[in-house]
């Protein structure tokens, strides 16, 4: 396990991002920070976070074989083992709120950020940044964010945490071709699947639709009011709860 630790980093991302294209790394080489300045979120967002309190991490993996028909299922794979790791830690309440931020008792307890470069011989490369809120005990003007310590009242060690989710993270990446059975726990995880839920679209307009699921391309399936499906982009639309 090749863990590189940094006291503070811009972003873990951007840091292994180029040190991939500068030498070969191990599968699995990961980077961690216990302060993390320029953190990045989705929808262009920054991922803030307590220096020392919680877990800042990005992950390398050169697939084997080119997998760019179904980029997403490496999104699916991540989402399920932290929820997996969570679990073996008692958490409970967990769901995957589209795209790829973990739920804990309806608050959002961890991001995840895959960033793929596709080679010139058609092969991929991820890096695939986490962060998970550990021991933090406060988030000002977050009132959806949580934290383990928060929700089982208790210190966690982050280093075995750590090793605990790159361990699942190799274990299940060597099943990734059950392609059938990853999105079936992808969908049974999904927040407010089958539920009435509002959303907001880019003009800020409001309106109510029912989960169905998400398309292979990684796009939220939303039964609308008249009955018809309609898929949506990340950029095209926000849920509210």
């Amino acid at each position: 396990m090749n863990i590189i630790k940094l006291n503070a980093i811009d972003s873990t991302n951007n840091f292994l991002k180029k040190l991939s294209a500068t030498q070969t790394l191990d599968n699995f080489t990961t980077v961690v920070t216990e302060n993390q300045l320029k953190g990045k979120g989705q929808r262009g967002a920054t991922w803030t976070s307590e220096n020392g309190k919680n877990l800042t991490f990005s992950v390398f993996i050169n697939h084997s074989k080119k997998t760019a028909h179904c980029l997403y299922a490496i999104n699916i794979l991540v989402s399920i083992t932290i929820i997996e790791v969570l679990k073996s830690y008692d958490l409970t309440d967990l769901y995957i709120k589209w795209p790829n931020d973990i739920l804990s008792e309806n608050k959002k307890i961890c991001g995840i950020l895959v960033e793929n470069v596709i080679k010139s011989d058609g092969k991929i490369q991820s890096i695939i940044g986490i962060g998970l809120n550990v021991n933090q005990k406060t988030f000002k003007n977050l009132p959806k964010a949580s934290s383990l310590a928060q929700l089982k009242n208790r210190i966690f060690d982050k280093e075995t945490l750590l090793k605990s989710i790159i361990n699942a993270l190799e274990s299940n990446y060597k099943k990734k071709d059950r392609n059938d059975f990853l999105w079936k726990e992808y969908h049974s995880l999904l927040f407010k699947k089958g539920i009435p839920t509002v959303f907001e679209n880019k003009d800020k307009s409001r309106f109510m639709a029912i989960i169905q699921g998400v398309s292979t391309t990684g796009k939220l399936q939303l039964q609308l009011e008249d009955d018809t499906i309609k898929e949506y982009d990340i950029k095209e639309i926000k849920m509210l709860y």
